[in-house]
Protein backbone atom coordinates (compact mmCIF):
# COMPACT_ATOMS: atom_id res chain seq x y z
CA UNK A 1 0.00 0.00 0.00
CA UNK A 2 2.82 2.45 0.80
CA UNK A 3 4.23 1.99 -2.70
CA UNK A 4 0.83 2.95 -4.09
CA UNK A 5 0.72 6.07 -1.93
CA UNK A 6 4.24 7.10 -2.93
CA UNK A 7 3.29 6.86 -6.61
CA UNK A 8 0.20 9.03 -6.18
CA UNK A 9 1.00 11.48 -3.36
CA UNK A 10 -0.04 14.48 -5.46
CA UNK A 11 -3.49 13.00 -6.17
CA UNK A 12 -4.09 11.96 -2.56
CA UNK A 13 -3.05 15.38 -1.30
CA UNK A 14 -5.93 16.94 -3.28
CA UNK A 15 -8.59 14.78 -1.61
CA UNK A 16 -10.50 16.83 1.04
CA UNK A 17 -10.41 13.96 3.55
CA UNK A 18 -6.61 14.21 3.65
CA UNK A 19 -6.40 18.02 3.77
CA UNK A 20 -3.72 19.29 6.13
CA UNK A 21 -1.90 15.95 6.32
CA UNK A 22 1.73 16.06 5.21
CA UNK A 23 3.19 13.80 2.56
CA UNK A 24 5.20 11.99 5.19
CA UNK A 25 2.10 11.33 7.32
CA UNK A 26 0.12 10.18 4.30
CA UNK A 27 2.52 7.26 4.08
CA UNK A 28 1.42 6.25 7.58
CA UNK A 29 -2.32 6.85 7.14
CA UNK A 30 -3.06 3.72 5.18
CA UNK A 31 -0.92 1.44 7.28
CA UNK A 32 -2.61 2.74 10.42
CA UNK A 33 -6.14 2.34 9.03
CA UNK A 34 -5.74 -0.96 7.20
CA UNK A 35 -7.21 0.50 4.00
CA UNK A 36 -7.51 -1.18 0.61
CA UNK A 37 -8.47 -0.40 -2.99
CA UNK A 38 -11.05 -2.00 -5.32
CA UNK A 39 -12.10 -1.24 -8.89
CA UNK A 40 -15.57 -1.41 -10.47
CA UNK A 41 -17.02 -1.27 -13.97
CA UNK A 42 -19.71 1.28 -14.90
CA UNK A 43 -23.09 0.08 -13.60
CA UNK A 44 -21.58 -2.44 -11.17
CA UNK A 45 -23.13 -2.53 -7.70
CA UNK A 46 -20.70 -1.39 -5.02
CA UNK A 47 -23.02 -1.66 -2.02
CA UNK A 48 -26.50 -3.15 -2.15
CA UNK A 49 -29.32 -1.82 0.00
CA UNK A 50 -29.49 -3.51 3.42
CA UNK A 51 -25.83 -4.58 3.26
CA UNK A 52 -23.68 -3.72 6.25
CA UNK A 53 -21.38 -0.76 5.62
CA UNK A 54 -18.21 -0.86 7.67
CA UNK A 55 -15.95 1.25 5.47
CA UNK A 56 -15.96 4.75 4.07
CA UNK A 57 -15.29 4.85 0.34
CA UNK A 58 -13.07 7.52 -1.21
CA UNK A 59 -13.53 7.86 -4.97
CA UNK A 60 -10.09 7.95 -6.58
CA UNK A 61 -11.40 7.62 -10.14
CA UNK A 62 -14.84 7.64 -11.74
CA UNK A 63 -18.13 8.36 -9.95
CA UNK A 64 -20.65 6.69 -7.65
CA UNK A 65 -24.44 7.05 -7.64
CA UNK A 66 -26.52 6.78 -4.48
CA UNK A 67 -29.79 5.12 -5.51
CA UNK A 68 -33.04 4.48 -3.66
CA UNK A 69 -35.35 1.81 -5.08
CA UNK A 70 -38.95 1.26 -3.95
CA UNK A 71 -40.96 -1.99 -3.76
CA UNK A 72 -42.06 -1.62 -7.39
CA UNK A 73 -38.54 -1.19 -8.75
CA UNK A 74 -38.74 2.58 -9.31
CA UNK A 75 -35.30 4.11 -8.86
CA UNK A 76 -34.39 7.57 -7.61
CA UNK A 77 -30.89 9.01 -7.66
CA UNK A 78 -30.32 10.72 -4.33
CA UNK A 79 -26.80 11.93 -5.13
CA UNK A 80 -23.93 11.49 -7.56
CA UNK A 81 -20.45 11.57 -6.00
CA UNK A 82 -17.48 12.42 -8.20
CA UNK A 83 -13.71 11.95 -7.80
CA UNK A 84 -12.29 12.88 -4.35
CA UNK A 85 -15.70 12.57 -2.69
CA UNK A 86 -16.77 10.13 0.02
CA UNK A 87 -19.66 7.70 0.16
CA UNK A 88 -21.03 5.32 2.77
CA UNK A 89 -19.98 7.48 5.69
CA UNK A 90 -23.57 8.24 6.76
CA UNK A 91 -24.27 4.52 7.22
CA UNK A 92 -20.87 3.44 8.53
CA UNK A 93 -21.27 5.79 11.50
CA UNK A 94 -24.77 4.57 12.40
CA UNK A 95 -25.76 2.04 15.03
CA UNK A 96 -26.93 -0.66 12.61
CA UNK A 97 -24.50 0.20 9.75
CA UNK A 98 -27.07 -1.20 7.26
CA UNK A 99 -27.42 0.79 4.05
CA UNK A 100 -30.93 1.97 3.15
CA UNK A 101 -29.75 2.79 -0.39
CA UNK A 102 -27.54 1.18 -3.02
CA UNK A 103 -24.29 2.56 -4.35
CA UNK A 104 -23.56 1.94 -8.02
CA UNK A 105 -20.56 2.90 -10.16
CA UNK A 106 -21.65 5.77 -12.42
CA UNK A 107 -18.43 5.36 -14.39
CA UNK A 108 -15.57 2.90 -14.19
CA UNK A 109 -14.39 3.54 -10.65
CA UNK A 110 -11.44 3.02 -8.36
CA UNK A 111 -12.36 3.17 -4.67
CA UNK A 112 -10.15 3.50 -1.61
CA UNK A 113 -11.78 1.93 1.44
CA UNK A 114 -11.12 3.12 4.99
CA UNK A 115 -12.58 1.16 7.95
CA UNK A 116 -14.78 3.77 9.65
CA UNK A 117 -14.15 2.49 13.18
CA UNK A 118 -10.40 2.96 12.73
CA UNK A 119 -10.87 6.39 11.18
CA UNK A 120 -12.95 7.77 14.04
CA UNK A 121 -10.97 6.18 16.88
CA UNK A 122 -7.47 7.48 17.46
CA UNK A 123 -4.89 4.75 17.44
CA UNK A 124 -2.70 3.93 20.44
CA UNK A 125 0.08 6.08 18.96
CA UNK A 126 -2.20 9.17 19.03
CA UNK A 127 -0.99 10.19 15.58
CA UNK A 128 -1.42 13.91 14.92
CA UNK A 129 -2.60 13.14 11.38
CA UNK A 130 -5.32 10.91 12.80
CA UNK A 131 -6.86 13.82 14.72
CA UNK A 132 -6.85 15.90 11.54
CA UNK A 133 -8.44 13.00 9.65
CA UNK A 134 -11.29 12.88 12.18
CA UNK A 135 -11.86 16.65 11.84
CA UNK A 136 -11.95 16.35 8.06
CA UNK A 137 -14.36 13.42 8.22
CA UNK A 138 -16.82 15.30 10.44
CA UNK A 139 -16.73 18.30 8.11
CA UNK A 140 -17.38 16.14 5.05
CA UNK A 141 -20.28 14.35 6.75
CA UNK A 142 -21.82 17.75 7.50
CA UNK A 143 -21.35 18.82 3.87
CA UNK A 144 -23.04 15.63 2.64
CA UNK A 145 -26.00 16.29 4.93
CA UNK A 146 -26.40 19.77 3.43
CA UNK A 147 -26.47 18.32 -0.10
CA UNK A 148 -29.11 15.79 0.90
CA UNK A 149 -31.18 18.63 2.36
CA UNK A 150 -30.88 20.38 -1.02
CA UNK A 151 -32.14 17.23 -2.71
CA UNK A 152 -35.11 17.14 -0.34
CA UNK A 153 -35.94 20.77 -1.07
CA UNK A 154 -35.78 20.14 -4.83
CA UNK A 155 -37.96 17.02 -4.89
CA UNK A 156 -40.66 18.48 -2.64
CA UNK A 157 -41.47 21.20 -5.18
CA UNK A 158 -44.96 20.76 -6.63
CA UNK A 159 -44.26 21.04 -10.36
CA UNK A 160 -41.51 19.77 -12.62
CA UNK A 161 -40.56 23.29 -13.63
CA UNK A 162 -40.19 24.28 -9.98
CA UNK A 163 -37.94 21.26 -9.44
CA UNK A 164 -35.79 22.20 -12.45
CA UNK A 165 -35.53 25.83 -11.36
CA UNK A 166 -34.57 24.84 -7.82
CA UNK A 167 -31.95 22.38 -9.11
CA UNK A 168 -30.41 24.84 -11.57
CA UNK A 169 -30.38 27.57 -8.91
CA UNK A 170 -28.39 25.37 -6.53
CA UNK A 171 -25.96 24.53 -9.33
CA UNK A 172 -25.46 28.20 -10.18
CA UNK A 173 -24.86 29.03 -6.51
CA UNK A 174 -22.40 26.17 -6.13
CA UNK A 175 -20.46 27.25 -9.23
CA UNK A 176 -20.86 30.96 -8.46
CA UNK A 177 -21.91 31.41 -12.08
CA UNK A 178 -25.02 31.23 -14.25
CA UNK A 179 -22.98 29.15 -16.71
CA UNK A 180 -22.12 25.65 -15.49
CA UNK A 181 -21.87 21.97 -16.40
CA UNK A 182 -23.64 19.26 -14.43
CA UNK A 183 -22.38 15.69 -14.06
CA UNK A 184 -25.70 14.00 -14.81
CA UNK A 185 -27.13 13.09 -18.19
CA UNK A 186 -30.88 13.33 -18.90
CA UNK A 187 -31.68 9.85 -17.60
CA UNK A 188 -29.79 10.45 -14.34
CA UNK A 189 -31.26 13.95 -13.97
CA UNK A 190 -34.81 12.64 -14.45
CA UNK A 191 -34.20 10.00 -11.78
CA UNK A 192 -32.69 12.64 -9.48
CA UNK A 193 -35.72 14.92 -9.93
CA UNK A 194 -38.16 11.98 -9.64
CA UNK A 195 -39.55 12.88 -13.05
CA UNK A 196 -40.30 11.19 -16.36
CA UNK A 197 -37.42 11.59 -18.81
CA UNK A 198 -39.64 12.66 -21.72
CA UNK A 199 -41.45 15.20 -19.52
CA UNK A 200 -38.09 16.57 -18.35
CA UNK A 201 -36.87 16.97 -21.93
CA UNK A 202 -40.07 18.76 -22.96
CA UNK A 203 -39.91 21.13 -20.00
CA UNK A 204 -36.26 21.98 -20.58
CA UNK A 205 -36.96 22.68 -24.24
CA UNK A 206 -39.95 24.84 -23.29
CA UNK A 207 -37.84 26.84 -20.84
CA UNK A 208 -35.23 27.26 -23.58
CA UNK A 209 -37.82 28.51 -26.09
CA UNK A 210 -39.07 31.02 -23.48
CA UNK A 211 -35.55 32.39 -23.18
CA UNK A 212 -35.13 31.39 -19.55
CA UNK A 213 -32.20 29.03 -20.09
CA UNK A 214 -29.88 27.75 -22.77
CA UNK A 215 -28.13 24.40 -22.77
CA UNK A 216 -25.96 22.08 -24.79
CA UNK A 217 -26.10 18.55 -23.44
CA UNK A 218 -25.02 18.86 -19.78
CA UNK A 219 -23.88 22.48 -19.94
CA UNK A 220 -26.46 25.08 -18.90
CA UNK A 221 -26.72 28.85 -18.84
CA UNK A 222 -29.41 30.74 -16.92
CA UNK A 223 -30.41 33.65 -19.15
CA UNK A 224 -33.03 35.30 -16.95
CA UNK A 225 -33.70 35.47 -13.24
CA UNK A 226 -36.30 32.88 -12.30
CA UNK A 227 -39.54 34.32 -10.98
CA UNK A 228 -40.67 33.14 -7.57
Amino acid sequence: MNDLVKDHLKEYRQIPLFAGISDEDLLSVFQCLGSYIKTYKKGEIIVLSEETVKCVGVILEGSVKMIKEDLWGNKTILAVMEEKALFGELFACGNTMAATVSFVAGKDAKILYLPFERVMRSCSNSCLFHHRLIENMVTLIADKSVKLMEKLEITTKKTLREKIICFLTFQAQRNNSRYFTITMGRVELSEYLCADRSALTRELNQMKSEGLIDFDKNTFKILKAFSK
